[in-house]
C-alpha cells in the first residue's frame, strides 16, 4: 500500500527535551503522514490497517479513496507506453 501525502514544511523539525513524553520517556515520529500532530505520531496510523498492498490511497477530510492511477507531470499518457517518451 501506498499512501500520497501533502507535506508543506521546507526544513527540518529539531527535537528538544520538550517533546519527550514525560510519562512515557519516549518520541514516536509519524511515518503514515496522516497525524494532526505531525511530525509525532497521535495514531492516526491506525486508519490504515486495511489498506491493500500494491494500492495507492489519499486521505482527505472525507475520508480514504483508493486511487485508479497516479499521474505526474510529463507523464500524462501513463509512463512506459508513451510514444513521445524518450528512451
Amino acid at each position: 500500500m501506498t499512501r500520497l501525502v501533502e507535506l508543506e514544511a521546507t526544513g527540518p523539525r529539531k527535537l528538544d527535551s520538550d517533546d519527550v513524553d514525560d510519562e512515557k520517556g519516549n518520541v514516536a515520529v509519524c511515518q503514515c503522514g496522516l497525524s494532526d500532530s505531525f511530525p509525532f505520531c497521535d495514531g492516526s496510523h491506525r486508519r490504515t490497517r486495511d489498506e491493500a498492498d500494491g494500492e495507492t490511497y489519499v486521505y482527505d477530510d472525507d475520508g480514504r479513496k483508493r486511487l485508479e492511477r497516479v499521474v505526474t507531470s510529463g507523464d500524462e499518457s501513463g509512463g512506459a507506453d508513451d510514444p513521445d517518451q524518450d528512451d
